[in-house]
C-alpha cells in the first residue's frame, strides 16, 4: 500500500488488469500465442512482451541492444520504434518463457510500487524519454495494462472486466481526451454542443461544449440542443478511441442523430492512442 491514497486507486487498477493477464496466458498452448490482436501488428505474445518492456525499463532495466527488422509496417515513427524494441526481442520466446517472465517482473514492479516513498507529484522520467508526475505515470500504467487487457480478451474470446477499476482509469482519460477531438481535430462549430450516451457494463453521459474561440470543454451535464449525439456501447467506444477499429466497420453499433457531416469529422478522429 503506497503511503500516498490519492494514486493508490492507480496501483490497485493497474495490478487487477495484470492480475487478469496473468491468468489469461498462463494456460495458453503455443499456437496461441500468436493470436493477432486489434492491435496493430501485434500478437498476445507482443502485447504481453510491451508490458513486460515498460515494467522492466520502469524498474531500471536496461533496454536491450536489438536491431529491428525493416519490414515492420506498423512502425512509423521514434515512438513506435522504440516500443518495438522491448517486443521483437522476444517474438522467440516460448509461452513457458513468457509467462515466466511475466510473473517475475510483476512480483518485482508490485514490491518497487509498494516500497516507493514519492509523492503524486514528484517527477520522475517516462520510458519514452519525458518527465512526469508520478500521478501522470500510475495513471497511464493503469490505463496502458486495462486495454491491453482488453486486447488480449478479445483475440482469445474471452471477455470480462469492462467495469473494473482499469475500466473507469480508462474512461476518465478517455473523456478527457473529447475536447481536442470534437474542437480541435473536427473542427466543431462555435456555440455547439456534442452529446456521447456510452452503455453497457459501463454507461456514462458527456457533453463536449465548443464556445465562441472555438475551445472545448467536457462534462456530464445534458445539452437541450446538440449538435450531433452519438449512442454507443462502452465496448465499441473503447475499441474506437483506442484505434482498434474504424468506425465504418462498427457503424452498426454506433446511432448518430444530427449534423452527419461533423458526426463523421469526429468518428474519423476518435482514435487517441494506439
Amino acid at each position: 500500500m503506497t503511503e500516498h491514497p490519492s494514486i493508490q486507486p492507480y496501483v490497485d487498477a493497474w495490478t487487477h488488469s495484470i492480475d487478469a493477464i496473468s491468468e489469461l496466458v498462463q494456460p495458453l498452448v503455443e499456437g496461441e500465442w500468436n493470436r493477432a490482436t486489434a492491435c496493430p501488428g501485434w500478437s498476445v505474445r507482443d502485447v504481453v512482451s510491451h508490458i513486460i518492456g515498460i515494467e522492466c525499463e520502469l524498474l531500471g532495466d536496461p533496454r536491450p541492444i536489438h536491431t529491428l527488422p525493416r519490414d515492420l509496417f506498423h512502425v512509423t515513427d521514434e515512438t513506435s520504434r522504440r516500443m518495438e524494441v522491448q517486443v521483437d526481442v522476444r517474438r522467440h520466446h516460448t509461452g513457458p518463457e513468457m509467462t515466466s517472465e511475466l510473473e517475475y517482473t510483476v512480483i518485482r514492479r508490485s514490491r518497487q510500487l509498494r516500497n516507493d516513498k514519492r509523492g503524486p507529484e514528484a517527477k520522475l522520467r517516462h520510458p519514452l524519454g519525458h518527465e512526469v508526475t508520478v500521478e501522470e505515470l500510475l495513471r497511464e500504467r493503469a490505463f496502458d495494462v486495462w486495454v491491453h487487457e482488453q486486447d488480449i480478451r478479445r483475440a482469445l474470446g474471452r471477455p470480462g472486466n469492462l467495469d473494473s477499476a482499469g475500466a473507469y482509469v480508462a474512461r476518465d482519460m478517455l473523456v478527457d481526451a473529447l475536447p481536442e477531438v470534437v474542437a480541435r481535430r473536427a473542427s466543431a462549430p462555435a456555440n455547439s454542443a456534442v452529446v456521447f450516451d456510452v452503455g453497457g457494463p459501463l454507461e456514462f453521459m458527456r457533453t463536449v461544449r465548443v464556445d465562441k474561440e472555438g475551445n472545448g470543454t467536457v462534462n456530464g451535464s445534458p445539452s437541450l440542443g446538440p449538435a450531433v449525439t452519438f449512442t454507443l456501447d462502452w465496448e465499441t467506444y473503447v475499441r474506437l478511441a483506442c484505434g482498434r477499429v474504424r468506425s465504418a466497420a462498427v457503424a452498426d453499433r454506433v446511432k448518430v442523430e444530427g449534423d452527419q457531416p461533423l458526426a463523421e469529422a469526429i468518428l474519423g478522429r476518435f482514435a487517441v492512442t494506439r
